[in-house]
């Protein structure tokens, strides 16, 4: 393996890739158990998979954009790697499934080539930072927030704050006030805005705050009807401060940043961010801003015949949108349930380098844009998409379905989202060819309640589920009806209407549609008739389709499947866990301390002063949970470390662990406090780890 780590010039990455080399070999030589490896491997975005012996990694990019040179690279990877098909995420990521553990360091070292990173793509960590994949060429933009997106992005990567958070924080950009990012269904959700103050432009952001899918989805507070731009990044890191200190993490189902808001309240929850601040080394962080003049490759396009003027006129309609830009237009590519294969990625690659200023993005609704291609070019573009098989009309219209993998390769997968969508695609296209157009219906599904599909925003949502008929057990569907995204930050939640036998979805699909089509009034959306109609009325239309006296043999299969169905739920891997050893959480202590010094020693005040945070916080839980005591949140750890150790005079400390550790929030960053505060949290780890010592040799005693 030492060939390949010698080619990474940048230390720290090639530092990331030798801990994931050693932290693989010690697994596997069983000296580090598995609850300890899994917290370290999602951090570099290797995710285990439903199928055992293998992993799905997890590529992140951010707001989906990708080169030429990024997408060859990762065709390549993919072909020697593992099985040639890649897979687009509702967060504009790259996914390759079925790759072999040992491999993975090697994988990683040569995607970052091409400056492409795994580092937390999965685990307790800012995940891919999403945007409008019209970003940047949106007529209806305040700006382009691309720059903003790629500032967080990598402000926040390794960023000591966000590593070993309670759960995963999930941040997105949308272009304008249409929102298509969806910003109220994340932690966090900017939308562009301009003022004019004192005469000049300012600008900045509405800023949505705390929310969520799942089985409690929780739209966004908003948190800020204009922050100014230099106060983007000071108050993200605020907000993970905040939700690192304060938030829930033994009970997973309540550790994401939605429950914190909500039981702390909005107002007291903006003003512990507030008291962050001092903390900061950035109390305003300016973006690097750079004009750039967009200049599609003027090469000669070769002759095109169209040999079907009325699909390629289709296609124009549905699937090619006009840019800020004079004389330049996307085109948007409908994939298939986001999947598509390393040969068709190699010559869109070679498109986008030749003659669209070297540049794609993938959306949140598993499809590509292809940007600043010439007016002049679209017959030859739709010429060459054609080729590919990938001219296909109806971009991200109601014939555009989103599914995430569901059973196919995910452990929490309950039903197969993907064999349905297949159906379901079929109806549409064979039954309904007029909704080609339709953008106001937006049809997703997920395999299970964490909602990767994004079903709870749709106007026709699936989730998997089961139900019983007797002592066997159905695939089954939940239907959801009336999602909406409103713009500008607002929206509605699909209702949960019924559960059907999942063999009934298409069946399902066809009643929805033909009602619809029999009863709307002009101009009225899916939403809107939805909204009329009420929940009642959709529940007594499907009604039929829910009984379960009646089911057939086939029933009990599921789509895309041979044998009858059984419910096989893995251990989920959407977040880390943090694994509760006593010596582990001290060792952890111990890198962070090494972790501070390096920070220190390179001038970065905050970062070693965050670390030595958190080396305490580690220790005081060690020391809890070797007492038996509960350790829900870094503020409870303070807190009952004092009063269950330091009180009682089990652990003699000259002070009590709050009034030092929280002296992070009453001096600013320097050399001088960075040093203090670490020689302090060392003081108290050695306290601490002589009297493990102690009890661990008195249980010795007590057992000879």
């Amino acid at each position: 393996m030492k060939s390949f780590r010698t080619e990474i010039e940048n230390p720290v990455i090639a530092k990331d890739i030798l801990e994931l080399e050693q932290k693989i070999h010690a697994f596997n030589s069983g000296e580090i158990d598995e609850e300890r490896f899994r917290s370290l491997r999602l951090a570099r975005g290797v995710y285990g998979q439903r199928q055992p012996g293998v992993q799905m990694i997890r590529i992140k990019l951010p707001y989906g954009k990708v080169t030429s040179e990024q997408l060859h690279r990762i065709a390549d990877v993919s072909d020697k790697y593992s099985t040639g098909r890649l897979h687009i995420t509702t967060r504009q990521d790259i996914q390759i499934h079925h790759v072999s553990l040992d491999r993975t360091p090697e994988l990683w070292s040569e995607l970052e080539r091409d400056d492409i990173t795994l580092r937390e793509a999965c685990g307790n960590a800012v995940r891919n930072i999403t945007a409008s994949a019209n970003a940047g060429i949106d007529p209806k933009e305040a700006f382009d927030v691309s720059p903003y997106a790629q500032a967080m992005f990598q402000f926040f990567l390794r960023n000591p704050v966000s590593q070993e958070m309670g759960r995963k924080i999930k941040i997105a950009f949308s272009s304008s006030e249409e929102d298509t990012a969806l910003t109220y269904i994340h932690d966090l959700g900017f939308i562009p805005k301009v003022k004019i103050i004192k005469g000049v432009e300012q600008r900045g952001f509405k800023v949505l705050l705390a929310g969520g899918l799942g089985t409690q989805s929780r739209h966004a507070d908003i948190a800020h009807e204009f922050l100014p731009e230099d106060q983007l990044l000071p108050f993200t890191e605020g907000v993970l401060r905040v939700f690192d200190r304060y938030g829930e993490r033994s009970k997973r189902l309540k550790a994401r940043l939605k429950f914190l808001v909500k039981e702390l309240g909005l107002h007291e929850f903006l003003k512990l961010v507030e008291e962050e601040r001092l903390a900061l080394q950035f109390k305003e962080f300016n973006v690097l801003i750079e004009d750039t003049v967009i200049v599609p490759s003027s090469v000669n396009l070769p002759a095109v015949h169209i040999e079907d003027p009325e699909s390629f006129g289709i296609w124009k309609t549905t699937n090619v949108y006009p840019q800020k830009q004079e004389d330049l237009f996307a085109i948007g590519i409908r994939v298939s349930l986001g999947d598509f294969y390393t040969a068709k990625a190699r010559a869109l690659a070679d498109l986008i380098k030749k003659y669209g200023a070297n540049e794609l993005r993938f959306t949140i609704r598993q499809n590509m844009l292809l940007r600043n291609i010439h007016k002049d070019a679209l017959p030859f573009f739709y010429q060459e998409l054609d080729r590919l098989g990938m001219a296909r009309s109806g971009y991200e219209s109601a014939l555009d379905i989103t599914s995430c993998p569901g059973t196919d390769t995910c452990n929490l997968g309950i039903a197969s989202s993907t064999g349905i969508a297949r159906e379901l695609e079929k109806v549409l296209h064979n039954e309904y060819p007029n909704y080609i157009g339709e953008e106001d219906i937006a049809i997703k599904i997920s395999g299970c309640m964490n909602s990767c599909g994004q079903h709870m925003m749709a106007s026709i949502g699936f989730q998997g589920m089961t139900l019983k008929s007797g002592v066997k057990v159905a695939p089954a569907l939940q239907v959801l009806l009336g999602g909406v995204n409103k713009g500008d930050g607002a929206g509605l939640f699909a209702d949960k209407v019924i559960k059907i036998p999942s063999k009934r979805g298409p069946e399902a699909l066809r009643l929805l549609l033909n009602d619809f089509e029999k009863n709307k009034i002009l101009g009225q959306t899916f939403s809107q008739y939805y909204k009329v109609e009420g929940r009642g009325y959709f529940n007594e239309l499907l009604k039929p389709l829910s009984e379960t006296n009646n089911l057939e043999d086939s029933d009990f299969i599921d789509w895309g499947h041979e044998n009858a169905y059984k419910k096989q739920i893995g251990i989920g891997e959407c977040a880390g866990v943090l694994i509760d050893l006593v010596s582990t959480l001290l060792l952890e202590s111990e890198e962070k301390f090494e972790a501070a010094k390096a920070a220190i020693k390179l001038g970065q005040w905050a970062d070693g002063i965050y670390h030595s945070y958190t080396a305490m916080v580690n220790t005081a839980k060690a020391a809890l949970i070797s007492e038996g005591h509960k350790t829900n949140t870094q503020v409870g750890i303070v807190r009952d470390f004092d009063k269950q150790l330091v009180d009682t005079g089990i652990i003699p400390l000259t002070q009590k662990l709050a009034d030092t550790i929280y002296q992070i929030n009453e001096y600013p960053p320097s050399e001088f406090f960075a040093n203090t505060y670490l020689a302090e949290a060392i003081a108290i780890y050695k306290k601490v780890d002589s009297y493990r010592l102690k009890q661990v040799q008195d249980e010795k005693n007590n057992k000879s």
